[in-house]
């Protein structure tokens, strides 16, 4: 007798089956690997409305609904000043896909965008903030973001090139500013490509940044564009038809770091030297 799948379930479906590989079984290794999902915690899910954060957001609702390891969730979508088209589209999104969703406003879009400078540094930072303070209001002790593996590699490059450091977006982190929180990335191991295709299979369209300060720096008809991150972007694309393997190392390099070959490194803010241990 067969069953008649509901339109969410039949997008559950392909996330298990068609795109198990791709999707569903990097998003368990990368929670079993970095150990971002302990018995007991409640986890906040982030939902910015994209692509990203609303399939991390069904998959820690599939995973939540059948693991073994009992802990909770809530899925708190924050409108930072949508317009009313990409409000209506975030909402409709979640709805079709069942996530039972908390909304709450702020006015960071605009406080951000007010700003001359670094508006894309103050409104992630305001965001989390934000995020960290409504997370803790209903009770969790995490936070879950949608980053994926070309974020992870990206900022790896972006560091490099525009930063004059080597450094990475690791898979989970403590917050500074609240005590007893952290961030998990649970798509730490999934490729944007991947979550593009099922997309585009599921017929599913979700928001881009919603952000006016980027719409205006969107790429023009050359494809020219100021955001040095997708920059980067398109360099590791150019560089991986010669290179099949480049986005792999990249990421492998950040796991294997050979620190007796470093001149110099940070940790936990201290300036350490390869001369302070050169003859131990």
């Amino acid at each position: 007798m067969s069953r008649n799948f509901t339109p969410c379930q039949l997008v559950e479906q392909t996330i298990v089956r068609r795109y198990h590989e791709e999707l569903w079984s990097p998003f368990c290794k990368a929670i079993k690997r970095y150990q971002l999902i302990q018995p007991g915690d409640k986890i906040a899910v982030c939902i910015s409305g994209g692509k990203d954060s609303m399939l991390m957001a069904k998959m820690m609702q599939m995973l939540h609904r059948h693991t073994a390891i009992p802990f909770d969730v809530e899925y708190l979508i924050m409108d930072p000043g949508y317009n009313a088209e990409n409000r209506k589209k975030v909402i409709s999104n979640a709805e079709f896909l069942e996530i039972p969703y908390t909304l709450f406003e702020s006015d960071i879009f605009e406080v951000a965008n007010a700003q001359d400078k670094n508006a894309c540094f103050l409104c992630a930072r305001m965001r989390r903030g934000c995020l960290y303070g409504k997370a803790q209001e209903l009770g969790c002790n995490k936070i879950a973001l949608g980053h994926h593996f070309d974020d992870v590699i990206g900022t790896t490059v972006l560091g490099m090139f525009y930063g004059g450091q080597l450094q990475a977006m690791i898979p989970k982190l403590k917050a500074k500013n609240f005590p007893g929180m952290e961030l998990i990335r649970p798509l730490y191991l999934v490729h944007e490509e991947d979550i593009v295709t099922w997309a585009r299979a599921n017929g599913l369209e979700f928001i881009q940044c919603a952000c006016r300060f980027t719409e205006n720096a969107a790429p023009d008809a050359g494809g020219h564009s100021n955001s040095k991150r997708l920059e980067i972007k398109n360099l590791i694309k150019q560089l991986k038809k010669d290179n099949p393997t480049i986005e792999d190392n990249i990421f492998a390099s950040i796991h294997t770091v050979q620190l007796d070959t470093m001149v110099g490194w940070k940790y936990k803010g201290k300036e350490i030297s390869f001369l302070d241990q050169y003859d131990e």
